[in-house]
């Protein structure tokens, strides 16, 4: 009986080491244990894709004045809004487990309990500003059960999965997904492009 309470710190110990998310069941939180990497969003672009060359090609001069219904506006805000929504996300990120701070876009306006909704680096986008480039939207989904609840523009930290998956809303596309393990609130600056 003696050996037992000496042995139960080894065993503990060598149970913790052993431990990691495929060996332990979901119940148990081993998905929550395994340490979720802090990043930003200049991690969501490639390096090589430079957004401030898009623009070489068009005369930006000749649209000052115009109406939004010229039609060289629109077929320039067309043009835009397609390089925006075909932008290159970073292939090496999916499976990742993140924590990432954001701004919160419901996909349903009138929602306050969302179980889905996008993620976004700037305040008013999507809704008073055009939004965000597709690597710089993510579509967040949490689990049944686990729905957040707030307001449009809510500051928040999601931490999850990252997934390299495109979805498209009425609002944006996104190039990303994050399933979800965990939304708190955030205070504090979210530091955009």
């Amino acid at each position: 009986m003696r050996l037992l309470p000496r042995l139960f710190p080894v065993i503990l110990a060598l149970w913790l080491v052993g431990c990691d998310e495929e060996s332990v069941g979901p119940e148990s939180g081993a998905a929550d244990a395994v340490q979720a990497e802090q990043i930003d969003w200049d991690r969501l672009i490639p390096v090589d894709w430079q957004p401030e060359t898009l623009l070489e090609g068009f005369d930006l001069d000749a649209v000052d004045g115009m109406d939004d219904d010229d039609p060289r506006a629109v077929e320039l805000m067309d043009k835009l809004t397609q390089l925006w929504a075909d932008a290159p996300v970073v292939q090496e990120l999916d499976g990742l487990k993140v924590r990432l701070p954001g701004f919160v876009v419901p996909l349903e306006m009138d929602a306050r309990t969302m179980s889905e909704f996008l993620l976004v680096p700037y305040y008013g986008a999507c809704i008073h500003v055009p939004p965000p480039p597709a690597n710089q939207t993510i579509h967040v989904v949490a689990p049944e059960g686990r729905e957040y609840v707030g307001e449009l523009f809510d500051t928040v930290w999601v931490t999850g999965t990252l997934r390299v998956v495109r979805s498209s809303s009425d609002l944006a596309e996104a190039g990303y997904r994050i399933d979800v393990t965990e939304i708190e609130p955030h205070d504090g600056e979210v530091e955009p492009l």
